[in-house]
């Protein structure tokens, strides 16, 4: 179904998943498994304030919100774009892309989370990969950033199997405690360098005008 706003319309395809904007039919099927936890032991990969590290069903309500208002918050100046990932049919997880400035700085940012069962069979990368794609090729961004935890060993392989390159270090709390964050950016060369042909994009220019792009 077409959806009014063309932001729900976007839809990125790879040969193993799809990120589709995520309608609220795709954010109720996601519900199962932020409800069974998506932050499920050490080390704590998210950042303070997450709606990850409530208890049930305040986790559920917590998350739903910040989507649903993410989703209001949206001008040329700051905006981000919610995909749920898709695989085999069932979503699985969330792939985001947030930019802060993109008009003039053309940067942008991701943010990610797998259900745990899906986790370990390489999606994460193939997820960010595909966001990678709409960022760059879709909407003509000139810089990636991403950031992780130190000891967030499996976001910190993805973004350096990509081509990202360390970017600095910064400090921020996870459940209340200080952690060291790892930085990485990837140049728009260094993402032509590797581009793939086998990712396919689809509602991205109806889009384009929402995000004041063009």
């Amino acid at each position: 179904m077409a959806h009014t706003y063309p932001p729900l319309n976007v839809e990125i395809r790879t040969p193993r998943l799809t990120l589709a904007g995520a309608t609220d039919d795709l954010l109720e099927r996601l519900v199962p498994h932020v409800r069974a936890g998506i932050a499920d032991g050490e080390p704590w990969p998210f950042d303070d304030p997450s709606s990850f590290y409530a208890e049930s069903p305040e986790r559920e309500w917590r998350w739903l919100r910040s989507v649903w208002s993410g989703r209001g918050r949206v001008s040329p100046d700051a905006w981000r774009l919610y995909f749920a990932v898709v695989v085999d049919g069932e979503p699985v997880g969330m792939q985001d892309l947030t930019a802060s400035n993109f008009t003039r700085f053309g940067t942008v940012s991701s943010f990610s989370w797998l259900a745990p069962g899906a986790r370990g069979r390489g999606l994460g990368k193939e997820m960010r990969a595909a966001v990678l794609h709409l960022a760059f090729a879709g909407l003509g961004a000139k810089e990636a950033g991403s950031d992780a935890f130190f000891d967030n060993a499996a976001s910190n392989a993805v973004s350096r199997g990509l081509g990202y390159q360390p970017n600095g270090t910064d400090w921020d709390t996870r459940r209340g405690a200080p952690a060291l964050i790892q930085q990485w950016r990837l140049t728009r060369e260094a993402w032509e360098r590797s581009r793939r042909d086998d990712i396919e994009l689809s509602g991205v220019e109806a889009c384009l005008p929402v995000l004041g792009i063009g």
